[in-house]
């Protein structure tokens, strides 16, 4: 039986509407889904015909729960990195028409970095934000420990980078992290009127608003420090047990080394 897409790529008048599409799976991603979504993006960004992306994901479950262990266990247990080869980039960093996050469940670990390269974020009330690599001996690579910081308050960064905890749709309005939340039956046709407000602006200078804001942020640099510093972490003794604790379904034993 032939499975369905993993990321469905659509276009509706200037907008593209793209779908995290393993429900079953939490949308967890895996090698095959990011390589259809970078190739999406990069259609996306190349079209003038395109003015405007929402990224959400399929069920009510979840937006996406990072990486599928099935694929990340092995890489992390032999001392590999999941990671963009370029170390200046990060998930949609160098798109500079505006996308918008319609997160419509538990958006976590990689889902959460993912959403940190949006611009505009709606979520369904029952929606959740977190970080928990911490709580396995490895830490997030896809760009949180710089650009987390610029876009919440410093404290409530850590909070969720050292905890490992999650937090709820409310709160995550409340620190500026997304720009709305709504009944889950109305998230995506808020997300919808909401890339059809952007659409009515002049499309040249709506891109060029964002790149000059991405641009004068500078976090290449970041980027290039979370990697080189990262991978201390991801081939320790630590990122192994972790992992490994977490497939066995009981407590680490982390040791610090």
């Amino acid at each position: 039986m032939k499975m369905p897409p993993t990321f469905l790529y659509e276009k509706k008048d200037k907008i593209a509407i793209m779908t995290i599409n393993r429900p079953e799976a939490m949308n967890a991603f895996t090698a095959e889904m990011l390589a259809a979504m970078d190739a999406a993006f990069e259609d996306f960004s190349n079209d003038d015909d395109l003015w405007v992306a929402i990224l959400t994901a399929a069920g009510d479950k979840a937006f996406s729960s990072g990486m599928d262990l099935k694929e990340a266990i092995p890489l992390l247990q032999s001392g590999d990195e999941l990671g963009y080869e370029d170390h200046t980039k990060r998930p949609f960093s160098d798109v500079f028409k505006p996308i918008i996050g319609a997160v419509n469940g538990h958006c976590i670990a990689g889902g959460l970095e993912f959403l940190q390269g949006t611009d505009l974020r709606i979520a369904a009330e029952h929606a959740t934000f977190g970080l928990g690599e911490v709580r396995w001996g490895i830490i997030p690579t896809g760009g949180t420990h710089i650009r987390l910081p610029r876009q919440i308050p410093w404290a409530v960064a850590m909070e969720l980078l050292l905890t490992g905890r999650p937090i709820d749709a409310q709160r995550a309005y409340n620190i500026g992290l997304i720009n709305r939340v709504v009944p889950a039956a109305e998230l995506m046709d808020a997300a919808l009127e909401l890339a059809q407000t952007i659409c009515k602006n002049g499309p040249l200078a709506v891109r060029t608003a964002k790149e000059i804001a991405v641009r004068s942020l500078g976090l290449e640099p970041g980027f290039v420090l979370e990697k080189a510093l990262g991978s201390r972490v991801l081939s320790s003794e630590d990122a192994k047990e972790g992992p490994r604790a977490f497939a066995e379904k009981r407590k680490p034993k982390f040791t610090g080394r």
